[in-house]
């Protein structure tokens, strides 16, 4: 089940929470991707509050928004670059995405084996994607107060069984979002605090979400008859007499 655009704005422009968990889960994209120069990078669900960094540097921008969620334009001010799209069917060219993350589109896909699919379309030979999903064993996970109550929340272990199912290699995974999902001042004001000492003392256990970066995994390719073409190497050099001439002579 998709979020509506407008609920999901709110939460991440208009309250304090919301701007708390976009800079918490936004710093750590920030460690895994400090740059995009010259690249092309995707988001898709409502990625636009991880986007932002990358404006200025990457080659092409572009913020996919599912069709039953709906669009808005971002980012302010600018050139949109948001685009209403189907889970089954990216506006994108096979191979054309350098990084891509996704942020509120995989736990509430109604077709997350044909997204994932799409994914790795879109991704190019040595791109990443980074998949943020709330974490089943997080305190965020069980409020409806904020988009991470919604759709279906992962485990670690789930979500990476899940992805190389689709032919993605998982590299590196962290979580955010350690404070609770409470708009009092209090937890609002620890954290800072919070993430930095989640991250030390149980990152998976109590995690408000999780992250995984992906690249895309790439087979050998195999060609009909090759393995036995080398079981069987040509013989070029079979049935040649060797050259007549002098004889090698024991010296004196």
């Amino acid at each position: 089940m998709h979020l509506d655009v407008r609920d999901l704005k709110s939460f991440y422009y208009r309250s304090a929470l919301g701007r708390a968990a976009q800079k918490a889960v936004r710093d750590q994209l920030v460690e895994y991707w400090p740059e995009a120069k010259g690249q092309t990078v995707a988001g898709y669900g409502f990625a636009v509050p991880l986007l932002r960094p990358y404006l200025e540097d990457a080659r092409r921008i572009v913020a996919l928004m599912p069709g039953p969620q709906g669009v808005m334009p971002w980012p302010a001010g600018q050139k949109n670059v948001s685009v209403l799209s189907e889970e089954v069917n990216l506006p994108l060219d096979t191979g054309s995405v350098d990084k891509l993350v996704l942020l509120h589109g995989l736990e509430t896909s109604e077709h997350p084996t044909a997204l994932l699919d799409e994914c790795l379309r879109v991704l190019g030979p040595g791109g990443r994607a980074l998949f943020v999903v709330p974490n089943r064993a997080g305190l965020w996970s069980r409020s409806d107060k904020t988009p991470f109550g919604y759709g279906r929340p992962y485990s670690l272990a789930q979500l990476e069984t899940q992805l190389k199912q689709h032919a993605f290699l998982p590299e590196r995974h962290s979580a955010a979002l350690f404070s609770p999902p409470s708009s009092k001042r209090f937890w609002r004001r620890a954290a800072p605090m919070w993430e930095k000492a989640g991250r030390k003392v149980s990152p998976y256990l109590a995690g408000g979400v999780l992250m995984v970066e992906a690249s895309k995994q790439i087979h050998a390719p195999t060609r009909p008859g090759l393995p036995e073409a080398i079981r069987k190497p040509l013989g070029v050099l079979e049935g040649m007499v060797a050259p007549e001439g002098k004889t090698a002579q024991n010296p004196t």
